[in-house]
């Protein structure tokens, strides 16, 4: 160890971002460890940094006394004041050692532990480094491509990008650069693994983000995104100021800010949807350019179901209900749609059934259909005041019809556990008589 470790340890500080004090904890320890072997685990000895001549010294510590009985943790009064003059028996004194005859073997085990403690401390800066990337965008290059993933370099560390968080039909070759989202940092003892994805909704955003300065003022904000990698996404944005059109703001003059985003993810087809707190006005902003022509929401349920022309049918729903699934994702709403032929077959159907059962007429029958009030069991929860205010019909008229409403629900609630109770014994009864005749052939 005659050789100076200060520049090392700087030199080392800096090209891996190692703080010099974590450096020097890991060349003690290994130092320490290398001597206790060398030496003896039983020894007591210390290892510290000498920053003056620039080497780890290494110590062992012994207690002062008047006759010696063990010579590896006792020294004679005598012998300790050749080292301090003004030690008294009972003191510790620190005798230092002659690490230069550590050995090969020795050697090689302070290696592995410097390496293994640099490992950790490197993994620590890159951890503290990223978790805080932890939802941003960085832009690597494909260091090496594996069975399911691509390794992609960062500069001072590599991520892992899966073949399943990329947009179908695109690949990389290495030396490629790639634009990603980072999605996690895991750490575990071999080191930091950092998740990325270009599959990601947030990637969407994050994209905009880059592109748009009036997102990155928080003059507009994204409410949220939804994705079908490489086919279609849609994003909700609003504006802060009503001056500013939060659209016109993500698309740019002639397109360009929406036509980058585009073609980096490799031709997806984007909606940006404006945002509006009124849930039923914000699900027919998504559905678009379908053009809706009722809404019936079912705040119980959380769920929509949404009528439109036959015409605009198919445009509502999209190729494979693409569009109509997006809507449902960017919004958290279950949409169902439905044209105004098939609610006319189907509504007729419900109010037949309302006007037959609770004895009312076809517009009262219809005022509860558009209300969501289809079945007895839902107009059975209603009082007599709620119904008042939603029919404006008279109370006793609403404590009839609820009252009629309860009836049914229990009749049909009784006539269901009728049929479970059937369908239980026509699944037991068989089984008894399949055990008894075991029992009889048993018998004979």
């Amino acid at each position: 160890m005659y050789f100076d470790l200060n520049y090392i340890i700087e030199q080392v500080g800096k090209e891996k971002g190692i703080p010099k004090e974590t450096l020097i904890e890991a060349l003690e320890e290994a130092i320490l460890i290398a001597s206790k072997k060398k030496f003896g685990n039983h020894l007591d000895l210390e290892a510290r940094y000498n920053e003056e001549l620039g080497e780890i010294e290494v110590f062992q510590f012994k207690t002062v006394v008047e006759e010696v009985t063990e010579n590896d943790m006792e020294i004679s009064l005598t012998d300790a004041k050749n080292h301090d003059p003004e030690c008294q028996v009972g003191d510790s004194i620190g005798i230092k050692m002659d690490t230069s005859s550590l050995g090969r073997i020795a050697a090689q085990t302070a290696k592995q532990v410097i390496v293994q403690k640099v490992r950790n401390a490197e993994s620590d800066v890159i951890y503290n480094e990223y978790k805080d990337k932890i939802g941003e965008i960085s832009t690597g290059v494909v260091q090496r491509i594996e069975k399911n993933h691509y390794i992609i370099n960062l500069g001072k560390t590599e991520a892992i990008l899966p073949m399943k968080e990329i947009i179908p039909g695109e690949a990389f070759r290495q030396r490629d650069r790639v634009k990603a989202y980072i999605l996690d940092i895991e750490k575990t003892q071999k080191g930091c693994t950092i998740h990325m994805s270009r599959t990601h909704p947030n990637f969407l955003a994050k994209l905009f983000e880059q592109e748009v300065p009036e997102i990155q003022e928080g003059i507009i904000k994204i409410i949220g995104a939804a994705r079908e990698p490489g086919e279609r996404a849609k994003i909700s944005v609003y504006s802060e100021d009503p001056d500013v059109d939060p659209i016109g703001a993500c698309v740019g003059v002639k397109g360009s800010r929406v036509q980058t985003v585009v073609q980096e993810l490799r031709g997806e087809k984007i909606d940006i949807i404006p945002f509006s707190k009124d849930p039923a006005k914000f699900v027919c902003n998504t559905l678009a350019p379908a053009r809706v022509s009722k809404v019936y929401l079912n705040e119980e349920e959380h769920a929509m179901e949404i009528i439109v022309n036959d015409d605009q049918l198919s445009l509502a729903i999209g190729k494979k209900g693409q569009n109509v699934r997006l809507a449902s994702r960017l919004t958290g709403w279950k949409i169902d749609i439905n044209s105004e032929s098939e609610l006319e077959l189907t509504s007729r159907k419900v109010i037949d059934e309302l006007i037959e059962n609770l004895k009312i007429s076809e517009i009262l029958a219809r005022i509860l259909y558009d209300e969501y009030l289809r079945e007895p069991h839902d107009i059975a929860k209603l009082t007599p005041e709620e119904m008042n205010k939603i029919t404006s019909i008279s109370i006793d008229d609403c404590v009839r019809i609820i009252e009629q409403a309860r009836l049914i629900r229990d009749i049909e609630s009784r006539e269901k556990e009728a049929e479970a109770v059937t369908e239980k014994e026509n699944i037991v009864v068989p089984a008894l008589k399949d055990d008894e005749a075991t029992d009889q052939a048993s018998t004979q």
